[in-house]
């Protein structure tokens, strides 16, 4: 006689075999499956991987007296302020083309800041550009707010080349050479005109284009060199020239140099780094009767101790003189000095104290500067450029 644990084995294996005829029977009765049709073609993968970040940058200001802030996104009075939610968006459209854009919200309404197309393998090492996009004068002018290492823009940016930079609509050509160094060489040639963009140039008066000498061309030489595994300097030469407001056939030109050293020791486990820059500019500006050159430039140090602390000092100047249309107020110099001290939860927040001492030699005493600002960014962020 079996035991009962065989039994119980024999029941299941026969219950299995029954299983399996009945669905081998439903099978051969179901009616034979149509044939396929053709699918339509599928949807470009790319089209649901857009990149999109959120990019928030609110400050609150004390000023001793009136603010002579430059820059649009700068605090400009005692209060609380919005400097800007940056929406940024960048996707490759094929093998050929990229699209980038940024755009700006504000209490005054919504910019387009960016917005442009560029190719992504030209052979040669050339690369071209077309839209709406900050021209490449100089190293901070191609950047947004939220790189920035102080909550307002230096004194020259906003003075020479407009409250929100020089960029403008146009198209940009630059080749990669084949140099033992990196050296890239960038011409853009953009519209002149535009309050915010182009102040040194046609600024609010539109004239429109009769000629290519009505547009404002850009060209830049960047170059980087790893002076060793710890110290790495980037240096850029550039100037911008187009025609300006004062009177038929007035033009500007604009001259710039800057540098950026960083030393971070690649032994150093808690990734400390200084950096070092300087940005220089020189203006020369056809006036009716005259040529007007003025100077400015900004020099900063910042020290990160490690990935969520950091702090650094800032001094920028720009030349004052007699008659100037642009700001007829500032007869003499100006200098400011600025100090921070920036705490960094994540790469996605930051929270900022800064101070200034701003000084127009125009006026009988300085300007004192408090500004508290914070930072949150959501969505998917690129690395910064070098």
């Amino acid at each position: 006689m079996k035991p009962a644990n065989d039994d119980q084995l024999a029941n299941r294996v026969k219950a299995l075999e029954e299983m399996v005829e009945l669905m081998s029977s439903l099978q051969s009765a179901a009616p034979a499956a149509p044939t396929p049709v053709a699918a339509a073609p599928a949807a470009r993968p790319e089209a649901t991987n857009l990149d999109i970040a959120l990019i928030l940058d609110a400050a609150a200001a004390w000023f001793s007296q009136e603010a002579l802030q430059t820059g649009a996104h700068d605090p400009s009075d005692t209060g609380f302020h919005l400097q800007q939610l940056e929406m940024s968006l960048g996707e490759n459209v094929d093998h050929l083309f990229e699209l980038k854009a940024n755009l700006v919200f504000s209490t005054f309404g919504v910019e387009v800041e960016e917005a442009y197309g560029r190719t992504l393998s030209l052979p040669g090492g050339f690369q071209l550009k077309a839209g709406q996009f900050l021209t490449p004068m100089g190293r901070l002018n191609l950047t947004h707010p939220h790189t920035w290492s102080f909550v307002d823009q230096p004194l020259v940016n906003g003075t020479f080349l407009g409250s929100e930079g020089s960029r403008g609509s146009g198209v940009e050509v630059s080749w990669l050479s084949p140099l033992p160094w990196y050296a890239d060489i960038v011409l853009s040639a953009t519209e002149a005109a535009g309050e915010c963009c182009a102040r040194s140039f046609m600024s609010g008066d539109d004239l429109g284009i009769r000629t290519p000498l009505d547009l404002v061309y850009t060209l830049g030489l960047r170059q980087f060199f790893e002076l060793s595994d710890d110290v790495g300097l980037a240096w850029g030469l550039t100037t911008q020239q187009g025609p300006n407001s004062t009177g038929n056939g007035n033009r500007t030109e604009i001259y710039g140099t800057d540098l950026y050293l960083r030393w971070r020791p690649a032994a150093a486990t808690s990734r400390m780094a200084l950096s070092w820059t300087f940005e220089g500019m020189m203006r020369r500006r056809q006036i009716p009767g005259g040529l007007r050159v003025d100077l400015g430039g900004y020099t900063q140090l910042v020290w990160n101790l490690n990935p969520s602390w950091e702090m650094g000092a800032r001094y920028g100047y720009v030349s004052g003189s007699e008659g100037d249309d642009l700001i007829p107020e500032a007869t003499e110099d100006r200098h400011r000095v600025s100090g921070q001290v920036t705490y960094r939860p994540s790469h996605f927040s930051r929270l900022r104290m800064q101070g200034s001492m701003d000084q127009p030699l125009y006026r009988d005493e300085p300007i004192w500067v408090g500004m508290l600002a914070v930072e949150f960014l959501v969505g998917a962020h690129g690395a910064h450029s070098y």
